[in-house]
């Protein structure tokens, strides 16, 4: 076995272009080998951009006796099915969040990757960034008391009306777009046991999509956690975490620049400061742990099990939500 990974991508999709396969090229120990899609001049253009092998579909991929392992940044909605044959074909598999559609599904895969001995792991980079160690430090240091309140917001402006993420039946929504990284910070920082107390989808009517939304939850212990998300904002990637003693706001959360030092604003005592995070590439280091995982070199123990907290509050927040009509200051036709 080489000490490299042999990476198939399936799919040639936006994020993979545009973040995913450059950071495969700046990862020490992963090569790009082969790439399908179903646009045959964009497989042949994403081939020769990352100097791999284009393949005719995604079969032939799983096919490829080079291909160890397979990134899919395919539509939500496929998820299930093609990391489901991807494990039955012996490859190891990095699928784009969300995992799937739903938690019982990813429940499901989850269960597959463990009697199939292969390495399943969604592709959140974002709690990877070193900011968020720093934020657990501080607040391990008690720079905020007690933790009273956690509230993220995660938004975009509209997207182009024929983005995939306004086709409800390919898994779109901002819900599974966006509310996941509020859910996943929620995870995170607030603790086990979070339920949800209340929540809002704000869908569009003409597509069934839902655009926008909020959430509030609550810890077994009272803290309180607020949360929204949405398609239809001014860019916002960020969380708060206020406590009996004071407030830390980090701002730059999704997809910071791998030379980005994100700053995080600490507030105590009427006295406000700010400590910039180091410069983290969360790509590159999601890759590195993947190709860690499947050599052996780093445990898979445990690591799947925010991935199925967050799954089970997203599918939460859906079942409590009370939906509302879009506003009328509509997505651009």
């Amino acid at each position: 076995m080489s000490d490299r990974l042999r990476l198939g991508v399936m799919g040639c999709a936006s994020i993979a272009w545009r973040r995913m396969l450059p950071a495969a090229e700046r990862t020490p120990g992963v090569d790009i080998t082969a790439v399908a899609g179903r646009d045959p001049d964009r497989t042949e253009r994403f081939a020769a951009r990352f100097s791999a092998d284009p393949m005719p579909d995604y079969a032939a991929l799983l096919e490829h006796p080079d291909v160890e392992a397979v990134y899919i940044p395919l539509p939500n909605a496929l998820h299930r099915e093609w990391a489901h044959r991807a494990m039955r074909n012996g490859k190891h598999v990095l699928v784009e969040k969300p995992l799937t559609c739903c938690y019982r599904h990813s429940v499901e895969l989850v269960a597959q990757a463990r009697s199939s001995r292969r390495v399943l792991m969604e592709n959140m980079t974002a709690p990877r960034h070193a900011q968020h160690k720093v934020v657990e430090r501080l607040v391990a240091d008690g720079e905020i008391g007690a933790l009273r309140s956690f509230s993220a917001a995660y938004g975009i402006p509209p997207l182009p009306a024929e983005d995939i993420r306004y086709r409800p039946e390919l898994g779109g929504g901002a819900l599974l777009d966006l509310g996941i990284y509020a859910v996943r910070a929620a995870v995170r920082f607030a603790g086990p046991g979070l339920s949800v107390e209340g929540a809002v989808l704000r869908t569009d009517p003409e597509t069934g999509v839902d655009t926008s939304g909020a959430a509030l939850l609550r810890t077994p212990d009272g803290v309180d956690v607020h949360l929204a998300y949405g398609f239809e904002h001014a860019y916002t990637s960020g969380y708060t975490l206020w406590g009996s003693a004071g407030r830390i706001t980090a701002t730059r959360t999704a997809a910071p620049p791998p030379e980005l030092r994100p700053e995080l604003t600490v507030e105590r005592k009427g006295e406000t400061r700010t400590i910039a995070a180091p410069a983290d590439d969360q790509d590159s280091a999601t890759l590195a742990a993947f190709a860690a995982q499947v050599r052996g070199q780093e445990s898979t123990a445990g690591h799947q099990a925010p991935t199925l907290r967050t799954a089970r509050l997203l599918d939460a927040i859906r079942a409590a939500a009370r939906p509302t009509a879009e506003r009328p200051e509509r997505r651009p036709r």
